[in-house]
Parts: C-alpha cells; sequence; structure tokens
C-alpha cells in the first residue's frame, strides 16, 4: 500500500474557515450532544473498521442510501471523517436557518454549491486541502442518493481525487439507512444500521496516466463493484440522476 502523502501544491492558501477543519465543535457533536445519544438509540453495528488507515489521508467511498450515511459513517470511527454539504445548508434564514448553518459549519462540514458545472470541481478542490490536512474525505461516488435502494454508476470524481492527491480509497457500505431517514420522509423507523469498510484499494500505479478518462472509468468501476460486495445491492450500470427521472416519467403500474 503507497503511503505518498498527498502534494503540497494542490491547494491553495486560503482561509480555512468553511474547509472542514473547525475541529473543536465537531467533536463536541460526536461524542456529547449527538454521538452518545444515537448510539443508544440504534445501536449501530460497524464491521472492518481495522481496514481504515489509523492515520494518515485515505478517501472514505461510500454508498448513498439517506441523508443519515454522513452520520452513523463518522460515528464508526474514532477519526473524523469530512464531507461536502450543499451551500444551501450555508445560506438559510430564520432559527431553522441558524441551526443549520452553526451544525454543518461547526462539525466541519465543507459547503458547495451544486447548481453549476463548477461543482464537481469545487467538491475535488475541498476534498485536496482535507487530504493535504492528513485527514478521512467521505465522498459518495454516486453523486446522490438511489431513490430505489440500488447502486448506481460512480462518478469518475472519486478515480480523480485518488490520483491527483495519492492516497488510498476505503471502499464503505452503509446498510439500513434508508429505513430511518427515507427519502421524502422526516423519519422512519428505528433499526440498527450497519457501518462495513473493505480493504483500502491502493491506485497509485495510475498516478502517472490521472488524465486517461479510460483509466478513471476503470478506477471507479473497480471502486463501486468493492461497494456493492460490501453492500449486496443490486447494481445498475446508469448514473441515479438519470434513472431517478425515468421512474418519474414511468407511469405507476
Amino acid at each position: 500500500m503507497s503511503k505518498r502523502r498527498p502534494r503540497q501544491d494542490v491547494a491553495t492558501a486560503e482561509s480555512r474557515d468553511g474547509d472542514g477543519s473547525g475541529g473543536g465543535t465537531y467533536w463536541v457533536f460526536k461524542n456529547i450532544l449527538l454521538g452518545p445519544g444515537i448510539k443508544r438509540v440504534f445501536r449501530p453495528v460497524v464491521e472492518g473498521a481495522t481496514n481504515v488507515p489509523e492515520e494518515g489521508p485515505a478517501i472514505i467511498a461510500s454508498n448513498h442510501l439517506s441523508i443519515a450515511d454522513w452520520l452513523f459513517t463518522p460515528l464508526a470511527l474514532r477519526r473524523r471523517i469530512t464531507y461536502v454539504a450543499k451551500s444551501d445548508y450555508f445560506n438559510g434564514s430564520g432559527i431553522k436557518g441558524l441551526l443549520q448553518r452553526k451544525f454543518f459549519a461547526g462539525t466541519g462540514q465543507v459547503p458547495i454549491d451544486r447548481s453549476g458545472g463548477e461543482a464537481s470541481r469545487g467538491a475535488l478542490r475541498a476534498g485536496l486541502r482535507v487530504l493535504k490536512r492528513g485527514e478521512l474525505f467521505g465522498i459518495f461516488p454516486e453523486g446522490t442518493r438511489s431513490h430505489d435502494g440500488r447502486l448506481y454508476k460512480g462518478r469518475t470524481g472519486v478515480a480523480r481525487l485518488a490520483l491527483e492527491a495519492e492516497v488510498p480509497v476505503v471502499p464503505t457500505a452503509v446498510i439500513n439507512t434508508d429505513l430511518i431517514a427515507p427519502r421524502d420522509k422526516h423519519f422512519g423507523k428505528v433499526v440498527t444500521p450497519i457501518v462495513r469498510f473493505g480493504r483500502p484499494l491502493d491506485f497509485s500505479r495510475y498516478v502517472e496516466v490521472s488524465e486517461d478518462r479510460f483509466i478513471l472509468r476503470s478506477i471507479t468501476d473497480e471502486v463501486m463493484y468493492a461497494i456493492m460486495e460490501l453492500s449486496g445491492q443490486e447494481y445498475v450500470d446508469e448514473y441515479a440522476t438519470v434513472a431517478r427521472e425515468k421512474a418519474k416519467e414511468s407511469p405507476p403500474a
């Protein structure tokens, strides 16, 4: 397994506000305000945590069933995981907007505007900054939540990030979170979620051909196959956004 550190020139000198580095509040939320209560209620099961490096940068690449995924996966590890979050969560008004802004900023999430073509590049830059600090960066290669519980084709951003930062990818599966927080509902059932970490994948052999789109697709498919084996989901060779639009257009049976 390659232990190369991320390149030192990948991130610009920016303020650390909003880039996922606000660590103090993160630990308060995880270990005092939210974590203990969530663990008591849901009793999450964690498998393969020893596959996650104890130190140094790595990408946690997971399937995406529910908004609860980013909550239960960090609770499974002692180390911190930083994710990107929609900038909408940081721009709300009123009491709800204030609470959302304090929570997401305080827990170190990275705001990303997903409305334009710069979204994927913004997420890549944010991920590189986190990895440059030697931390864990969480990513959902499908790009959005699965609308039907199946695993969909991955976007190549995970491959670009792994090669640019020269870090391993830890395939990860979350199970049952779609029952806890179903799509389009505030709350579902109290069930036990499972977070399963696979063996790290090393793609350092492809660093010299990091711009080859066939290599990027091959790496992404390898990550998605590893996630599929961990989650037991049916795989669909189609992007989740496309499949969801097709489902909306199809008449009910």
